[in-house]
C-alpha cells in the first residue's frame, strides 16, 4: 500500500520545505503541484547521484494526488508528506514516491509490479512514465477502490487483491518491483519473479520502527547485490509465511 515514509531528517528537510493547503479550485491545484514537484526534485539531487530522471518529474506533474487521497485531506495533497488513506494505511510521502520511481528508472516496454496499491498514486506515477503496471493491494476495500479510481481517472493498470509477498506468477519476470510496505526480509518469490538485470526496491526492517529502503540487484538467476539507502518507516507488510 502506497505508505508513509518518513523519519528524522527527511521530517526536518519537509518541514522547512511544506507547502501550504491546496486550494478547491483546479487552477490551485495545478500550482500546488508544480510546486510540490520543485521541492522533489531538489531533494532528490540530495539523496542520489546526478539530477532526478526526467520522466519522473513529467510523471509527478501529470498525475493529481488530489484524486488519491480521501476528500477530507484534498486540502493537504500537494504538501509533501504522507496522508492517511483509512484502514490503517497512508499515501506516501511525495519525495519517497519519487525516488523509489527514480531508483527504478521506468519507462516504455517495461513490466513493473508494486507490492501494496493503497490510494494508487504510486502505481499511477508508473504507468504515467510509460511502464505497464501490475499491482497488488491485500486490503479488499482499498483494492476494490482503486480499480473504480483508475478507471475514471484513465489509468490502464492491472491490479488484483491478494496477498503481494507471493508476488504476481503469472505475468513475472518482471523488469522491477516496487514494495510500499515494510518487510522483515526481502521475499524470496520476490527475488525469483524479478529479471535478470532488473531490480527491486523495498523497505526492510520492523513493523512500526526504523526500516532502510534496499535497492536490491538481480546480477544472475541465483545471484543478487544489495545496498541500503536510506532510513525509512513505512507500515508493516501484511501477509506472507505463518
Amino acid at each position: 500500500m502506497a505508505h508513509a515514509a518518513l523519519h528524522g531528517l527527511y521530517w526536518l528537510m519537509t518541514s522547512l520545505l511544506l507547502l501550504g493547503p491546496a486550494q478547491a479550485d483546479g487552477d490551485s491545484m495545478g500550482e500546488q503541484r508544480e510546486a510540490l514537484v520543485e521541492v522533489v526534485a531538489q531533494q532528490l539531487k540530495t539523496w542520489k547521484d546526478g539530477p532526478p530522471e526526467p520522466v519522473v518529474l513529467k510523471a509527478l506533474r501529470t498525475v493529481p494526488r488530489h484524486e488519491f487521497v480521501p476528500r477530507a485531506q484534498r486540502r493537504f495533497a500537494y504538501q509533501n508528506r504522507p496522508l492517511p488513506i483509512g484502514y490503517g494505511q497512508t499515501i506516501s510521502q511525495p519525495f519517497i514516491v519519487a525516488l523509489m520511481t527514480d531508483l527504478i528508472k521506468p519507462g516504455p516496454g517495461q513490466k513493473i509490479l508494486e507490492i501494496g496499491t493503497g490510494s494508487g498514486y504510486q502505481a499511477a506515477i508508473l504507468s504515467a512514465a510509460g511502464a505497464e503496471v501490475f499491482s497488488i493491494e491485500i486490503v479488499p476495500e482499498l483494492g476494490e477502490a482503486v480499480e473504480d479510481r483508475f478507471e475514471r481517472l484513465g489509468y490502464a493498470i492491472e491490479t488484483r487483491i491478494g496477498d503481494g509477498y507471493y508476488g504476481w506468477e503469472a505475468h513475472a519476470p518482471f523488469d522491477a518491483i516496487i514494495v510500499t510496505a515494510a518487510a522483515g526480509h526481502v521475499p524470496p518469490p520476490l527475488v525469483d519473479q524479478l529479471k535478470v538485470g532488473g531490480r527491486m526496491v523495498i523497505p526492510v526492517g520492523p513493523p512500526f520502527l526504523t526500516q532502510q529502503l534496499m535497492v536490491i540487484d538481480k546480477t544472475e538467476a541465483d545471484r543478487i547485490r544489495s545496498r541500503q539507502l536510506l532510513p525509512v518507516r513505512f507500515v508493516p507488510l501484511t501477509g506472507g509465511p505463518d
